[in-house]
């Protein structure tokens, strides 16, 4: 299979280097380093590597990641607070009424109809707006990473258009690895309301029908192994999307094939990194939640004792605009490092699994020196 992943030069499992046991030429037993023309080593990487190579593209490649990173969620955030000031205009009348009801007093459907409607909208924009934002970034992190293991440079022109050009089959992916992963637990969920609402029917709401959500929520809750699984298998698939030029349903056999054999490693590591991400994140956000609290109290204690919908949203602008610029720093960061090293997991894999080093090397143009062991001394047992 004529693979070569984008960086040219050969097919999966390219020839080893050299004809040396250790790889390199005669000497301390014969090792030599890999070659090195980018963030990571052109050898299979240990966890130290992954999260450094990581760390180094987010360096060397900041501008590239962060810059189109915010541009998309601001671009996102800016879309979706139009639209909401668009409906707001649209149905003000409506909620102004609503709101305005007396206690006890129900709300007509000629209010509710157009709330509802334009609640639904929003909610419809929203998922297509973070599915597009979500298949671009998936498009972006792998198409800097595979500039940055060879130590490329990266323009913005390029970058969009590659990641442009695989958005499409990356939101695909990106939809099947969720349904997939949640599909069991989703199926078993409706089971067992199902079960529960006929036995309370039947039972008249006795003990049958808590017995039936206990039984029901343990299961729920076994199927999440199995989600995780599913999960971890699937992976890499946006990597390989990017990487191989593949479509949805062959990138999730390609993940399958790859993380085969090596799933505990991927999942420990996928963890890892999620949480480093996510503790990041959270305190990146933390800060901005804080500043926000102050705009927020000076501006309710100014309101009415029955204040409209719009002077309570002035009111709160502050808060929330400072809440918001918190969560688009965080969602980057939580976003970036763990397609990071996704991707880099995916070359490892490729590495070992196939030997991509030398056509790495030879896409490089650096001196192919290989296969690439630990050095014979840290294995050596002591002497004496």
């Amino acid at each position: 299979m004529a693979q070569d992943a984008g960086w040219g030069g050969g097919a999966y499992g390219g020839a080893r280097y050299g004809g040396h046991p250790f790889g390199g030429p005669p000497g301390w037993g014969g090792w030599v380093p890999p070659p090195k023309p980018g963030v990571i080593p052109l050898a299979p990487l240990g966890l130290g590597e992954l999260l450094g190579g990581a760390f180094s593209t987010m360096g060397r490649y900041g501008k590239q990641l962060f810059g189109t990173a915010a541009a998309l969620y601001g671009g996102a955030a800016l879309l979706m607070a139009a639209a909401v000031a668009v409906t707001y205009s649209a149905v003000s009348d409506h909620l102004d009424r609503v709101v305005s009801l007396d206690r006890g007093e129900g709300p007509s459907s000629t209010d509710i109809v157009p709330l509802v409607t334009g609640g639904a909208i929003l909610v419809l924009l929203g998922f297509v707006v973070m599915a597009v934002v979500s298949g671009l970034m998936y498009a972006v992190v792998p198409a800097v990473l595979q500039e940055a293991v060879l130590g490329r440079p990266v323009t913005f022109a390029a970058l969009w258009r590659k990641a442009w050009s695989r958005v499409a089959p990356v939101i695909g992916t990106l939809i099947l690895t969720s349904l997939l992963a949640m599909v069991p637990v989703l199926l078993l969920t409706a089971a067992v309301f199902g079960l529960v609402i006929s036995t309370f029917a039947l039972d008249g709401g006795g003990g049958g029908a808590a017995v039936a959500l206990s039984v029901g929520i343990l299961g729920a809750l076994a199927t999440v192994p199995l989600a995780v699984w599913l999960y971890v298998k699937f992976c890499l698939a946006p990597a390989a999307v990017v990487f191989e030029g593949q479509g949805p349903v062959a990138a999730l056999r390609r993940s399958s094939q790859l993380v085969r054999g090596d799933w505990w490693r991927i999942f420990g590591i996928t963890l890892l990194a999620g949480l480093m991400a996510g503790v990041a994140g959270y305190l990146v956000q933390m800060p901005f939640t804080v500043l926000g609290v102050f705009p927020g109290m000076i501006g309710t204690s100014s309101l009415d004792q029955d204040p409209s919908p719009a002077a309570v949203m002035v009111a709160v602008s502050g808060y929330v605009v400072a809440t918001l610029l918190g969560q688009l720093l965080s969602q980057i960061i939580s976003t970036t490092f763990p397609q990071l090293v996704s991707g880099l997991l995916y070359v490892d894999r490729r590495i070992r699994t196939e030997n991509l080093g030398p056509v790495l090397a030879e896409a490089a143009g650096v001196p192919a020196q290989g296969p690439h062991p630990r050095p014979p001394y840290e294995d050596a047992a002591p002497q004496g």
